[in-house]
């Protein structure tokens, strides 16, 4: 596998360790899929981590100005299966540091932990596992401004875009691979559903 693996080595590595399945998937949101992606079961191998951390950081230091900032560079995720990635991301970059938003509830809003991502004026690079919505990414990158500090980029392992999605541009937007699945905005218009194929129900 080269540095930055292709798009078919990273969906075959997903497939090998079971973090991609096909089947029939319902969603939180009501969203129905073909296809449901887990990558921190890819991730909890060193070696796959450390590949797809490198792969990432390659393409994150391939953008001359961002680049020109990795020694200052904070890397934040906005929940805890983010944190394998901002870490191999981090180690790869030689990054300044790593931290994460988590919530206190299910319907709370994301916030730092005490004493942790404080310090005003920081160079930020928003990281994930996957975007599907990019919700996450949405409010994380509304917290990091709030706390002073200047969201330059956004990078993660799979890009999972689907009709709910948002555009991040002009933010600087990097990934390793983009899944095209079909998705269908609720039961009534999903096929499998229609075809009484029972729908799987997944947490992201």
């Amino acid at each position: 596998m080269e540095l930055i693996p292709t798009q078919a080595e990273v969906t075959r590595l997903l497939q090998e360790t079971g973090a991609l399945r096909s089947g029939h998937f319902e969603y939180p949101s009501g969203l129905h899929s073909e296809e449901y992606v887990n990558v921190p079961l890819a991730m909890r191998y060193y070696q796959n981590a450390r590949t797809l951390g490198v792969a990432l950081s390659r393409k994150v230091r391939s953008h001359t100005e961002l680049r020109a900032m990795i020694g200052d560079l904070s890397i934040v995720a906005p929940h805890a299966s983010g944190i394998p990635v901002a870490y191999a991301v981090c180690e790869a970059l030689r990054a300044n540091q790593v931290y994460w938003a988590e919530r206190a509830g299910p319907d709370l809003p994301l916030h730092y932990r005490p004493g942790v991502g404080e310090k005003k004026g920081e160079k930020v690079l928003m990281v994930d596992d996957i975007l599907r919505t990019g919700r996450r990414m949405t409010e994380l990158r509304r917290l990091v401004e709030e706390s002073g500090d200047e969201v330059v980029g956004m990078a993660v392992m799979i890009y999972q875009p689907n009709p709910e999605t948002v555009n991040f541009e002009p933010l600087p937007f990097f990934h390793l691979a983009q899944l095209h699945g079909r998705y269908y905005l609720d039961a009534a218009h999903c096929e499998f559903c229609r075809a009484g194929i029972p729908a799987e129900k997944v947490v992201i």
